[in-house]
């Protein structure tokens, strides 16, 4: 390390005057010192005040302006380098070496800027006001045969990306294009580089439709030569391909415009049969992109049944025996998106017994708090929207009972809503079935508490008042009613400021009144 202040201390004289070959010797051996320690010599370089001299030879002019740069990405490695950078002021001729033809220097200088302005919005931003994103697409354009700068290109613009803004503007300036290009070139490669590039691009198209209006301006309603391209990676033989794909749809399936012209355009096929190639040893990955972009197209209303004819819930079920909870997640969403205000399809799903059993299942996967909030949703939802009888005894039988009386107590106002409907409709179609089971599952002290606490929301406190009144059919839950002393707490709800709440209250206490 010694010698690397007397390099420091000639590096300073010969910055000055330019020797050209003692400076070279000079910035070999820094790299050197770089190499070996980085932050110490970090450390030493920004003590010794030469980061000031830098500028100077980064000229266009300047023969070692690649090796300037390379030093410059070396330092900014490490955090406290970033700074004193910028106040040395090396990102101006750093951007302006991005117009040279030299690809050495293009990289380094990339890696710089890159490294400099990395995890700062801020710095990002001016690089952006600085006009770099149409050079830097100009760049990959141009040299999408060099592996090194077409990685750094790719990386520069997924940090640029992650800003909603920006995506826009990288869309605007064709970069979406040049990304086509990529990966058409290297989907057939198995060279590793090529894979790693089709890997980087095409998450990196993903990523701009995350923005609302790149995304929108992309889908072009539905005619747009990039939404078809995409839709061409779904029948490909090449994994990464088909995830871009599927997560590509799932992103412009968001809104119902988009999902209405897609499914009327035979999305849902492509899906399916993707999925279909997955159901064996499947990629766990594809599965479950394919399965998002699945739910989302069920939202708008008008998809629901057209997607239930062709043939989705089927498609679906193949993957109820997975292991894996994303895949579980996303195929209990797609289910409760499909039957919602579909009764035939609720009543059907609801008499499968294998699917209620898995469902039963997997409301105690206490590891992994969305698989089981789904099922309980999912179990929730196949009563509300069947209302059938049948439905709810092979709920009973699975042993699912104590699950939605556990979910009515849920810190979601929504869950708790929509167990509460549903244990309002069991005691009103098949409370003989049920009533065991209500019982040892404490459903009657849950109401009590429910009732008497006042931060429940307030159709919380009414379809809780719903469901005691149904629940007095049964002689043992009629019992337990009565010892709770439950008049008291819905006399108080009478005064209620919401008018729903208190004339629930009304009818509550005078089925009490009558049947106590």
């Amino acid at each position: 390390m010694d010698n690397l202040s007397d390099t420091l201390k000639k590096l300073k004289i010969t910055a000055v005057d330019k020797t050209e070959d003692s400076l070279e010797g000079c910035l070999d051996c820094l790299l050197q010192a770089l190499a070996q320690n980085n932050t110490e010599t970090s450390e030493k370089i920004q003590a010794s005040g030469i980061l000031q001299l830098f500028a100077s030879l980064l000229t266009p002019q300047s023969s070692c302006k690649a090796k300037v740069a390379n030093i410059i990405a070396e330092v900014a490695k490490n955090e406290f380098m970033r700074i004193p950078c910028v106040d040395a002021g090396l990102i101006s001729p750093l951007v302006q070496l991005l117009n040279s033809k030299d690809q050495e220097v293009l990289l380094q200088t990339g890696r710089a800027l890159g490294n400099i302005c990395y995890d700062s919005h801020s710095l990002q931003a001016q690089l952006i006001n600085m006009g770099v994103i149409p050079t830097l697409v100009k760049l990959l354009g141009i040299h999408c045969q060099n592996a090194a700068l077409t990685e750094m290109c790719l990386v520069a613009f997924g940090n640029l990306a992650e800003l909603d803004a920006i995506k826009l503007q990288l869309v605007e300036a064709g970069l979406v294009e040049c990304l086509l290009e990529i990966v058409q070139q290297k989907v057939d490669s198995d060279k590793e580089d090529d894979i790693t590039e089709l890997k980087t691009g095409s998450d990196l198209m993903v990523l701009l439709l995350l923005g609302d209006e790149s995304m929108q301006k992309l889908f072009e309603g539905g005619k747009g030569s990039v939404f078809q391209r995409v839709l061409s990676w779904i029948p490909s033989n090449n994994h990464q391909l088909q995830l871009a794909g599927a997560l590509a749809i799932a992103n412009f399936a968001r809104n119902d415009a988009n999902c209405i012209h897609m499914v009327d355009n035979g999305i849902v096929e492509k899906l399916m049969d993707l999925l279909d190639r997955h159901v064996e040893d499947g990629n766990v990955t594809v599965q479950h992109a394919a399965l998002s972009a699945l739910r989302n197209l069920a939202i708008p209303v008008i998809n629901k049944a057209k997607m239930l004819s062709a043939g989705v819930t089927e498609a679906v079920l193949k993957f109820l025996k997975s292991e894996m909870p994303p895949v579980q997640f996303k195929l209990l969403g797609t289910l409760r998106m499909l039957i919602d205000a579909q009764a035939e399809a609720a009543e059907q799903l609801g008499k499968n017994v294998k699917l209620v059993e898995r469902l039963v299942e997997w409301c105690e996967a206490k590891d992994h708090a969305g698989v089981m909030g789904e099922s309980n949703r999912l179990l929730s939802a196949l009563i509300r929207h069947s209302k059938s009888k049948d439905v709810i005894k092979t709920i009973v039988q699975s042993g699912g009972i104590k699950h939605l009386v556990t979910m009515a107590t849920s810190e979601h106002v929504i869950m708790q809503n929509e167990a509460l409907v549903a244990l309002a409709l069991i005691a009103a179609l098949e409370l003989g079935t049920a009533e065991k089971d209500l019982e040892s599952a404490k459903l009657v002290q849950i109401l009590h508490r429910l009732l008497a606490d006042e931060r429940s929301a307030p159709e919380i406190k009414y379809n809780s008042m719903v469901l005691i009144c149904a629940l007095m059919g049964s002689e043992c839950l009629h019992k337990e009613v009565q010892d709770l002393a439950f008049l008291d707490v819905v006399s108080k709800l009478r005064s209620h400021e919401n008018k729903s709440v208190a004339q629930q209250a009304s009818l509550t206490e005078q089925r009490l009144t009558v049947e106590s």
